[in-house]
């Protein structure tokens, strides 16, 4: 009879074990969620440190990435806001949309 509980208390043990290295590499295992970073425009609502990811996300859609990312990154220091998309919706930001060249061109894209 002591036999018979000594296997059945290791088959438990063994069980358990088995059991919690199958959940823990279901937890290593399952991708990680895409984080998609979705600029949403309006003065302000920005902190400079998002300033990058913001503008990550803008010129994202654009063949001219270095100059996009340089002017998309200087206004947002400036205006701490980015309009929503990769194209358009300037609307959103005043400022943004608001500074110009020295030509009259809009300076951030």
């Amino acid at each position: 009879m002591a036999r018979l509980s000594w296997i059945s208390i290791a088959f438990f043990v063994i069980l358990a074990f088995a059991i919690n290295t199958l959940a823990q590499w279901d937890i290593d295992q399952s991708p990680a969620p895409a984080v998609q970073i979705v600029p949403q425009g309006g003065e302000g609502s920005l902190k400079a440190e998002e300033c990058a990811g913001a503008c990550d996300f803008r010129c994202s859609a654009t063949s001219h990435k270095k100059p996009c990312l340089f002017f998309c990154n200087m206004c947002c220091q400036k205006c701490l806001c980015v309009p929503s998309g990769t194209y358009g919706h300037k609307e959103e930001c005043p400022c943004y949309n608001n500074w110009k060249t020295q030509e009259g061109g809009p300076k951030c894209p």
